[in-house]
C-alpha cells in the first residue's frame, strides 16, 4: 500500500496560534543560554549520545517539534538565527529572543499588517543608527574583553583568543582545530585567506563543519580552464599513485568538477578546487602570489604550456587547506623570501600611490602576502567538554572578529535598552519595534535570577550580573560586536514581519490508504 501525501489548512487566529506556540517553545529552549548566567542545555543527538553546550544555534538546530505547523514556526525562527550565524558569527540566541518579542509585542496590538511591517522596518533603521552612532573602536585589552564575554566569561580563553587575534594583527586570520592535549594554546603560522569558497559542497572532509580540509596537499595553479579531464589526467595518477591529496586553483568545466567529486567521494583521491581569482588587473598578480605563497608554477596554455606535460615539479605544497562556503585559508610551513621582497615593493608603491582604485588593491595585496594565521588548539578531558569547548570558542573568534571589523558597543542588552528609551516612536508600530528590543535585557536578567530589578538611569549603565552592581558596561568589558547585535535585529525583524503577514498555514498530512 502506497501513501498519499494530502494537505491541512489553518486559517486567521488558529493559524497564528499554533505558529507561535511552536516558536515559543524553541524561544524558551534557546533563551536560557543567554547571557553571562546562561545556563547549559543537554540534548540528545541522532544516535542517543548526550551533548552539553551553551550555543544557541547548536540548540535550534537541535529542535524538531511533533506539530507540523508549530514546528514550521520554530523553522522560520531557525531562519532569523542561521542568516545571523552566517552575518557575523553569533547572536543567534539573541536574534531568537527579539523575534519572540517582536511577535508577542506586536499580537498584543490591533495594527494590520502592512502598517506593522512600515513601523517596524522604520523603527529598525532608526535603532541601527543609534547604534553605530554611539559604537567605538576596539583597541587594545577590550578584544580579550569580547572574546572572554562570547566564551562565555571563560577568562582563561578570552586571553588566549584575544592573544591569537593580536598575534596575526587586522590583516591575519584565526581558526580553531582540536587539540591532541588536554590543554588549550594557540599556534601562529604563515598563510594567506584566499577570497574564493569551496567550488562543490562534494568535496567536503567535515559534514558538520560544512569544511573541506586538506593536511599537506600538492597544489596546482591553473590560469587557463581545464575543459577535459583528460588534461589533468597525469596530475591525477601522481597523487594518486604517491597517496597524496591535491589542491585544485583554477576554473574547471562542470564536467571534470562532476568526475573529480565523483571520484573523492569514491576515496579514489582526496582533492578540493576553488576557482581563480576573478578577471580584472589583479588576476595575474594574485595568482602569481597564490604560486610563489606555495611554489607551484601557474599554467597557462595560451602562453604556451601543456598540460599534459605538467609533472611534480610544476606542483606546488602548502601544510594545510580549509575550504569553507566562503573563503578558503592556506597555511605554510615557511613564507618564500620571493614573498618578501613583493611585499617591501608593494609597501613602497601604497607609500606613493595616490589613485584610490590602485591604493586600494595595493592595500588588498599586502594584506593577502603579509598574513598570519593563527591557530587556536582547543584541549579538553573528555569528548563532551571539548564539543561544549568548540562552541564557545567557535563563537567567541567569530565574535571578535566581528567586534574589530565594525566596534563594539555596550553589552548586556544595555545598548538596546538605550535606543529603546532615546528613540521617539512615531507610530504605533514603531513603538512594537522599541518595546520589543529591551527584551535580551530582561531574558539575561532572567537566566540571572533577578527578578526584581529596576531600569538603569545612566545611559551605557547597566547590572553586571556577576557582581550585581550597576556599572559602565563598556568600561567593565560587559560588551558586545556592532555587527552581531544589527544583524541579530535586522534578521529577527524580517522573519517576524514575515510571519505577521501571514494568514494562512498549509502543511503536509501522511494519510495511510487503508486506515481512510
Amino acid at each position: 500500500m502506497s501513501d498519499k501525501l494530502v494537505k491541512n489548512l489553518n486559517f486567521g487566529s488558529d493559524a497564528k496560534d499554533k505558529i507561535f506556540k511552536g516558536i515559543n517553545k524553541l524561544t524558551k529552549a534557546v533563551s536560557s543560554t543567554l547571557g553571562a548566567s546562561g545556563k547549559c542545555v543537554i540534548l540528545e543527538d541522532e544516535s542517543g549520545k548526550p551533548i552539553i553546550t551553551k550555543d544557541g544555534v547548536t540548540v535550534a538546530n537541535s529542535i524538531v517539534l511533533y506539530d507540523a505547523v508549530e514546528n514550521m514556526g520554530a523553522t522560520l525562527l531557525k531562519e532569523a538565527a542561521r542568516k545571523t550565524v552566517e552575518e557575523a558569527g553569533d547572536g543567534t540566541t539573541t536574534a531568537t529572543v527579539l523575534a519572540q518579542a517582536i511577535l508577542t509585542e506586536a499580537s498584543s496590538k490591533n495594527i494590520n499588517s502592512r502598517e506593522l511591517k512600515q513601523g517596524i522596518n522604520s523603527a529598525v533603521k532608526k535603532v541601527i543608527k543609534h547604534l553605530e552612532d554611539n559604537s567605538i573602536e576596539v583597541t587594545g585589552d577590550m578584544i580579550d574583553q569580547v572574546a572572554t564575554i562570547s566564551s562565555n566569561n571563560d577568562t582563561e580563553l578570552g586571553k588566549l583568543i584575544g592573544g591569537a587575534f593580536k598575534s596575526v594583527a587586522k590583516t591575519g586570520i584565526v581558526m580553531m582545530e582540536e587539540s591532541k592535549d588536554i590543554v588549550s594554546s594557540v599556534e601562529v603560522v604563515d598563510g594567506m585567506q584566499y577570497d574564493k569558497p569551496l567550488k562543490s559542497l562534494h568535496f567536503v572532509t567535515d559534514q558538520a563543519a560544512g569544511i573541506a580540509e586538506l593536511h599537506n596537499p600538492l597544489v596546482l595553479v591553473l590560469e587557463s580552464q581545464v575543459d577535459s579531464i583528460r588534461k589533468i589526467q597525469g596530475v591525477l595518477e601522481h597523487a594518486i599513485k604517491n597517496n597524496e591529496s591535491l589542491f585544485i586553483i583554477g576554473d574547471v568545466d562542470p564536467s571534470v568538477l562532476a568526475a573529480l567529486a565523483m571520484n573523492k567521494m569514491k576515496g579514489n583521491i582526496k582533492v578540493c578546487i576553488v576557482d581563480a581569482p576573478t578577471y580584472g588587473f589583479t588576476k595575474k598578480e594574485k595568482l602569481n602570489d597564490l604560486a610563489m605563497m606555495t611554489g607551484a608554477t601557474v599554467i597557462n596554455e595560451d602562453l604556451g604550456d601543456d598540460m599534459d606535460l605538467i609533472e611534480s615539479i610544476h606542483l606546488g605544497r602548502c601544510k594545510k587547506v580549509v575550504s569553507t562556503k566562503f573563503d578558503t585559508v592556506i597555511q605554510i610551513e615557511k613564507t618564500p623570501d620571493k614573498i618578501k621582497d613583493i611585499i617591501q615593493e608593494v609597501q613602497q608603491k601604497l607609500a606613493v600611490e595616490k589613485i584610490a582604485g590602485f591604493k586600494m588593491a595595493h592595500e588588498k595585496r599586502l594584506a593577502l602576502l603579509a598574513a598570519k594565521v593563527a591557530i587556536v588548539k582547543v584541549g579538553a578531558s573528555s569528548e563532551i567538554e571539548l564539543k561544549e569547548k568548540k562552541d564557545r570558542v567557535e563563537d567567541a573568534i567569530c565574535a571578535t572578529k566581528a567586534a574589530i571589523k565594525e566596534g563594539i558597543v555596550s553589552g548586556g542588552g544595555i545598548a538596546l535598552l538605550n535606543a529603546s528609551s532615546s528613540i521617539k516612536a512615531e507610530s504605533e508600530a514603531e513603538q512594537v519595534l522599541l518595546d520589543a528590543i529591551k527584551a535580551p535585557f530582561k531574558t539575561i536578567l532572567d537566566n540571572a535570577g533577578i527578578l526584581d530589578y529596576t531600569l538603569p538611569k545612566v545611559k551605557g549603565e547597566g547590572l553586571d550580573v556577576v557582581t550585581g552592581n550597576m556599572v559602565n558596561m563598556i568600561n567593565s568589558g560587559i560588551i558586545d560586536p556592532l555587527l552581531v547585535t544589527k544583524s541579530a535585529l535586522i534578521n529577527a525583524a524580517s522573519v517576524a514581519t514575515t510571519i505577521l503577514s501571514t494568514d494562512c498555514i498549509i502543511n503536509n498530512i501522511r494519510m495511510h490508504e487503508g486506515n481512510r
